[in-house]
């Protein structure tokens, strides 16, 4: 299988939101809230800049050993790493049950995909892909479910709390066995049941099930996963911390930024908090409130137990870029939205803000449904216009009866003008009246109208019901079936060479989105 390709522009699609479209297209009023623009040219300065910061690489490639030795799973070269000519372009997600929706696989495509464009432009370089496990996060509900053939399978923990990342998952074998039987016996979902098997039934909690998922699936490109709950990683970081905590830097520093962006008419994607890290244990993730530590109580914990502390959305990012030796974040719009919010924190705190790179972005189509379309007289483009104006458009175009009333509309419109004249002419009172009438008139036709496609409608129904049931295949719930849709059916379909065809089919930079049949 190797996928055909054709793409339109973000614009055109009407999913995203106007910030993101003008990111790519470089509009100047943008052009404060980022160090460097979304090209390939622009690594030559951030490689100069990133390589002016102390990343200490030994204890970054110590802490990420040992976590892929907890996985059991052989890591890449991770040596590469203490090498000061290796640098990193970095993704990261929620732990989602069985890697969630489909834009999980896509991004880390296009992380990995990056890194090799980086190393054919700058060969005197390494670029490592880095999937950073989001373990930290507390909100079980965003990653306990997938959609699977238009059925939701869930994961009931009652016990879960804390950091999802330390959830144990010996209660996933139910969940397991409710796969197998959506998934059926085919070889291909014999052995995606045992991949899934493998991760999460072998491994004592989420996090590490993630990693070995994750490993498996891309093991060839030299993917790095890491976990950042870890307490040498934390150390790194503390002082930021600490300043965060007692000083609430980054809240007043970011609230000016978002200020910033209210005046050319960006509202705010994240709202910092005075204090911008939870207080981790092993069953809870609990704010930390401005009376909870003196100065001295939290030097002396954040030396002891760096662990307990856990960053928050406007901190994360940071802490990425602290320990890690990080060139770019490629990111979906809303990820793109925030890190925008952003840039004057890390200026602040000496840190080299990354290149930030869109995703892929891609609509997965197939055979029958592309046949299907063509049928109805509609090309695949036409699946992201509005459901009711697609309707409308087909119901018009194949109708034996001509169902618009412009012209009507437009003679009473002319009708009504020459009655205004004449009623100016007696009581200039009279023009809000005759304008009152012509709408009322105007409001009639067009219910008129109305009736008339419903009526033709009908008459269509098995094709209307048709185009209804395509438009929910590609945005199922009134979202992209890339953001709601699980992976799975498609490696039933294609077993791993979805994810090989997927690789080749997605290139970096192209910030538009692709039709993939």
């Amino acid at each position: 299988m190797v996928f055909k390709k054709s793409k339109i522009t973000l614009a055109e699609t009407e999913q995203f939101s106007k910030l993101i479209i003008d990111y790519i297209n470089g509009e100047d009023s943008l052009r404060p809230f980022y160090t460097y623009e979304p090209k390939i040219e622009s690594f030559k300065k951030v490689i100069e800049d990133k390589s002016k910061e102390v990343i200490d690489r030994t204890i970054l490639v110590d802490v990420l050993k040992k976590q892929y030795l907890k996985s059991n799973i052989q890591a890449p070269n991770l040596d590469l790493l203490l090498e000061k000519n290796t640098f990193t372009v970095c993704t990261g997600h929620q732990l989602c049950l069985f890697t969630g929706p489909l834009y999980f696989i896509y991004k880390i495509i296009s992380t990995i995909n990056l890194s090799e464009a980086l190393k054919k432009q700058y060969p005197d370089f390494n670029f490592l892909p880095v999937y950073w496990m989001a373990s930290e996060d507390h909100d079980f509900e965003e990653v306990s479910s997938i959609n699977l053939f238009s059925k939701k399978v869930s994961w009931n923990n009652l016990e879960a709390k804390g950091a999802v990342g330390r959830l144990k998952t010996n209660s996933l074998v139910s969940v397991i066995d409710e796969l197998k039987q959506i998934l059926g016996d085919s070889e291909n979902a014999k052995e995606l049941i045992q991949l899934f098997d493998d991760a999460y039934v072998k491994h004592s909690n989420l996090a590490d099930a993630t990693r070995f998922l994750v490993h498996n699936l891309f093991s060839e490109y030299g993917l790095v996963i890491i976990d950042a709950d870890d307490s040498q990683l934390k150390s790194e970081f503390s002082d930021i911390i600490k300043d965060d905590i007692l000083n609430n830097t980054n809240y007043k520093i970011v609230n000016q930024s978002i200020a910033e962006l209210d005046k050319i008419g960006v509202k705010p994607q994240v709202n910092p908090r005075e204090i911008n890290c939870f207080y981790l244990t092993d069953s809870d993730r609990v704010r930390i409130e401005n009376n909870n530590f003196t100065n001295e109580t939290l030097t002396l914990e954040l030396k002891e137990h760096p662990e307990r502390f856990s960053p928050n959305v406007v901190l994360r990012p940071l802490y990425q870029q602290k320990i890690l030796p990080n060139l770019a974040y490629v990111g979906g719009p809303g990820e793109i939205a925030y890190w925008l919010e952003y840039k004057a924190m890390f200026d602040h705190h000496n840190i080299t803000f990354p290149v930030l790179i869109p995703r892929n972005f891609a609509l997965l189509n197939d055979e029958k449904t592309n046949q299907q379309i063509q049928k109805l007289g509609f090309t695949i483009s036409d699946v992201f216009k509005d459901t009711d104006k697609l309707l409308k458009e087909f119901v018009s175009k194949n109708s034996t009866s001509e169902l618009s009333l412009q012209v009507e509309q437009e003679k009473l419109t002319v009708l009504y003008s020459e009655i205004s004249v004449k009623a100016i002419a007696i009581d200039p009172t009279l023009k809000a009246s005759v304008e009152a009438e012509l709408q009322k008139a105007v409001n009639a036709l067009k219910n008129i109208e109305n009736k008339l496609v419903r009526s033709e409608k009908q008459k269509q129904e098995v094709n209307i019901n048709q185009i209804k049931k395509i438009k929910d295949k590609f945005f199922p719930e009134g979202s992209l079936h890339e953001r709601f849709d699980n992976f799975s059916p498609y490696y039933l379909k294609y077993g791993k060479q979805f994810i090989v065809d997927l690789k080749e089919a997605f290139a970096p930079f192209e910030f538009e989105m692709m039709i993939l049949e």
